[in-house]
């Protein structure tokens, strides 16, 4: 199974926007890996907050999806982003100078859950059960680091097939959420999510675990980053890049780290990525020639 990298150029409705960020505005974006209005909520916080720390404009566009958040990149409607681990790697490599810049103290060692409805009779294992063969599956979106990337790595090691081969049925839902529904109401019999949406779901009390439960915990690997565009000194001044990470690395706001959700930021580099690139081509998701 080979998922093309190769993004389409989006028109700005793709974005949700009227028009290219003009100079004196500083414009970001991240990954709708929840809904949009919960995504607007979080990150309309973080956008008043760098205004603050680096005396501009700065405003927060949503996407719609996983490849639009990496065209948007690409194209400088957006200079920041907060990417998954899998579309920063894409679009860092679309975008020459580019850097991961920061990264969530908990993304250093991410993991991923595998979730079942309660009729496949799945209970928590510390090995994938060999009971998954042959269930409807869902991953989150294709471009999702925690919830397709790494998961599918993770069984095609394991089982040494594809997902289409293991699996009665897969889907890709979009989001973590919408797993976390689907798997819940039975529509799929299990999936992959982000752990993090799921621990911050549960606790507000939006999962029934009667109905559906964790029964596998993948190994560690990173995950979410902010990207930056390399023009950014050009385009803004001499030493913002700098100003950006410090003020994303300097964020302790317990408000404003809770919409992440992580407990801070830490330094970033491209390299720390270099596992999930070379995950991605192993699966066929990237080329290795790009």
């Amino acid at each position: 199974m080979t998922v093309s990298l190769r993004v389409p150029l989006l028109g700005l409705a793709a974005l949700g926007v009227s028009g290219l960020a003009q100079a004196e505005t500083f414009v970001f974006t991240a990954i709708p890996d929840q809904d949009e209005r919960r995504l607007t909520e979080r990150f309309g916080k973080i956008a008043d907050y760098l205004s603050e720390q680096l005396d501009v404009e700065v405003k927060y566009v949503p996407v719609k999806s996983y490849p639009a958040a990496v065209s948007a990149f690409r194209n400088d409607q957006v200079q920041l982003a907060w990417f998954g681990g899998l579309t920063g790697v894409q679009a860092r490599e679309l975008v020459p100078g580019s850097e991961a810049i920061a990264q969530g103290a908990e993304d250093t060692a991410f993991v991923s859950y595998l979730i079942a409805h309660e009729s496949t009779g799945l209970s928590k294992s510390e090995q994938l059960p060999a009971e998954l063969a042959g269930k409807r599956f869902t991953f989150g979106d294709k471009g999702s680091t925690s919830g397709r990337l790494m998961p599918e790595f993770f069984l095609r090691e394991h089982f040494e097939q594809g997902p289409e081969q293991l699996f009665s049925r897969v889907g890709f839902s979009g989001d973590h959420n919408r797993t976390i529904s689907l798997v819940q109401s039975g529509a799929y019999e299990v999936g992959a999510v982000n752990y993090a949406v799921w621990d911050a779901e549960l606790e507000k009390g939006n999962i029934d675990q009667s109905k559906v439960n964790v029964i596998w915990t993948s190994p560690e690997y990173p995950d979410y980053q902010w990207s930056i565009r390399g023009d950014v000194d050009t385009r803004f001044g001499k030493g913002f890049k700098e100003k950006v990470k410090q003020a994303l690395l300097e964020m302790k706001d317990p408000d404003l780290l809770a919409s992440f959700p992580r407990s801070g930021f830490v330094n970033a580099t491209n390299d720390d990525y270099a596992p999930i690139r070379d995950t991605a081509v192993a699966i066929g998701i990237m080329d290795p020639a790009q």
